[in-house]
């Protein structure tokens, strides 16, 4: 069955619409811009996010068989866990709680991003806060026999943010990227749960 989607929701859809009219997007690609969008009131995002040949169609398959879902920080972890525990259940770990101190010259979210990689390479990466968790995880990427079956880069930010998402570009890997500065865990959130509606009214 199918989430309900609110009346309000449902308002703010329409709004986001007829604001931005005319566009290029696939529908499953508007399905995801719309919701980030919605999430953080702001349409700069529709120039922003970029999709690599068949991403979208992975992830939806990924999510069906029931792969791991990988968040850098806690935010993303919790803004995804309502609807993914409503639909496909899948396994849900954010990097972050991994790693209760950093060692010298690394950060918590880094060190624990790379922990996950060992345990699920074939993993749904969403990582909307760190760009040090995006960067250590594109110098493993080239190493590994698995790779990803997404790799979400939005850290939002000012150092090594746009650097980091510049590292993804150039992997081999499927990815949905929030060009520039912005990104951040709401716009994370939201292309993960627009995912999961997708692979979810699929299926249903």
């Amino acid at each position: 069955m199918t989430p309900l989607i609110h009346p309000i929701l449902q308002q703010s859809f329409a709004l986001i619409d007829a604001e931005i009219g005319e566009h290029s997007f696939t529908p499953a690609e508007y399905e995801i811009v719309r919701r980030v969008i919605h999430s953080t009131a702001d349409f700069e995002f529709k120039d922003l996010m970029t999709f690599s040949p068949g991403a979208i169609e992975g992830a939806i398959a990924a999510l069906r068989r029931g792969v791991t879902v990988v968040t850098d920080v806690s935010m993303v972890k919790q803004g995804i866990s309502g609807l993914l525990a409503k639909t496909f259940a899948n396994p849900l770990h954010s990097a972050v709680e991994r790693v209760p101190v950093a060692t010298e010259g690394k950060t918590r979210t880094e060190m624990g991003l790379l922990q996950c990689f060992g345990e699920f390479p074939e993993a749904i990466y969403a990582i909307g806060n760190a760009p040090t968790a995006l960067l250590a995880l594109c110098e493993v990427l080239p190493q590994s026999p698995i790779q990803p079956a997404l790799v979400i880069g939005a850290p939002v930010g000012f150092v090594s943010v746009v650097e980091s998402k510049a590292a993804l570009v150039q992997q081999n890997v499927p990815q949905i990227i929030i060009k520039g500065r912005k990104g951040g865990s709401p716009a994370t959130a939201a292309i993960v749960n627009a995912l999961i509606l997708l692979a979810w009214q699929g299926e249903n």
